[in-house]
């Protein structure tokens, strides 16, 4: 399927389930995740209507903002994958968005090397939800005491959480329980507004849930 028809088949998805919720069609938003497929499918999905694009990998996601740079005003870049302490400035300096904080040593540098002229750099804490040793983020238990240390620093803006559920039936639980932790941090006072929860193969279940975001790679380019 080609590009543009797959993202609207993407967004065809997301509207049905936002219906099914009971939530408002524009209640989610997508986050196109073009890790490992070239400038030029991102220019083709943007010329679809995507404006959003998540990549892994801070220097494939250099390479692209750089060779699609007459789009750069048009475009939010998001890093999602696990950021590395000695990779921040770039990051800082570069993207808009970043999903992988889950240490305020991460969040501190972040901040100090954000360019003043810039607007804040968006964030979101990983949390574990599954508790798979394997997976970066972290546990419940520790999110509300980073989110206050973090919504604290300057340069920066503390949008929500972002998590990666284990796939199969226990998984819709551990949607519900991230929607919980993001409503007991807004009952606290910090104002969130994203919960980014649901890919490809589960964002029906993660917009039940309450998901405000959901990224989405394979069924907008295909396999890898």
């Amino acid at each position: 399927m080609a590009i543009p028809d797959s993202l609207k088949s993407v967004k065809d998805r997301i509207a049905a389930a936002c219906v099914a919720a009971g939530r408002p069609a524009d209640a989610v938003r997508l986050l196109v995740v073009s890790k490992t497929f070239p400038a030029a499918a991102v220019r083709e999905a943007f010329a679809a209507g995507a404006r959003a694009f998540g990549e892994n990998y801070v220097q494939e996601g250099l390479a692209k903002i750089d060779e699609l740079a007459d789009l750069r005003g048009q475009l939010e870049w998001h890093l999602i994958g696990p950021l590395q302490a000695n990779k921040t400035r770039p990051v800082a300096e570069r993207f808009d968005w970043v999903h992988g904080v889950d240490r305020l040593k991460l969040a501190q540098r972040l901040s100090d090397q954000r360019p003043p002229g810039l607007p804040p750099l968006n964030l979101c804490l990983q949390v574990n939800v599954s508790g798979e040793p394997s997976k970066s983020g972290l546990p419940p238990g520790e999110v509300a005491a980073l989110a206050r240390q973090v919504a604290a620093l300057p340069r920066l803006r503390l949008r929500g959480l972002m998590a990666i559920p284990e796939p199969g039936p226990g998984a819709l639980a551990q949607h519900r329980a991230m929607a919980g932790l993001f409503d007991a941090l807004n009952g606290a006072g910090l104002a969130l507004d994203t919960l980014s929860l649901g890919m490809s193969a589960d964002l029906e279940d993660a917009i039940a849930a309450g998901s405000t975001m959901v990224r989405v790679g394979t069924a907008v380019f295909g396999r890898r």
